[in-house]
């Protein structure tokens, strides 16, 4: 795996040994981020089961101001710090090593502008609960964009207060957009 495009570009990436994270192919970084590349300047970023943090660094070498990486596996954890020290980024990354859930538990920090949602793909329930969490909701900055990756298969139900703005299928997974309403930003 390499960082794709920005000041890091080029740079290899580490995944983490075991089949416990799944890190978002070439294919899937290039179109979020050509979908995202408008909004990411000096963006404040919350990556969401980070695994090995490439959403994140990638955000981050494409111009993201900062980037909060929450992951709770020991194994993706140590590719994840090794990887934000291997690209320069440690000055704008934020390591929390926690279960998303209990994450959101607690006061969150923002507004974030750009959420990835990025849990294992069997795991649906998790993804709605998280996607509906009402600490996430008022994490977001206003026009804030949430991005899940699913499985086409494994669409989750969309949380009250959230809407579709775009869902870029890419074989057999599905990059949902979402925004949600009424958000006051911050917390």
């Amino acid at each position: 795996m390499r960082v794709i495009a920005g000041i890091a570009k080029g740079r290899t990436l580490d995944a983490p040994r075991g089949g416990g994270t799944r890190p978002a192919t070439d294919r899937i970084r290039e179109t979020l981020f050509a979908i995202l590349e408008p909004i990411l300047g000096d963006a404040r970023v919350l990556d969401l089961f980070a695994g090995a943090g490439t959403l994140g660094i990638e955000a981050l070498s494409r111009g993201a101001a900062s980037v909060t990486f929450v992951e709770r596996s020991a194994e993706a954890l140590k590719a994840l710090r090794k990887n934000i020290a291997s690209t320069g980024f440690n000055d704008s990354a934020e390591v929390v090593a926690a279960n998303v859930l209990a994450f959101l538990e607690q006061q969150v920090a923002g507004p974030y502008d750009v959420v990835f949602c990025d849990p294992p793909f069997a795991d649906v329930p998790i993804l709605e609960a998280t996607l509906a969490h009402p600490r996430l909701a008022r994490a977001l900055a206003p026009e804030a964009d949430v991005v899940a990756r699913v499985l086409r298969k494994h669409q989750p139900r969309v949380p009250e207060g959230a809407r579709v703005l775009r869902a870029k299928v890419i074989g057999e997974e599905t990059l949902l957009f979402l925004r949600y309403d009424g958000v006051r930003g911050g917390g």
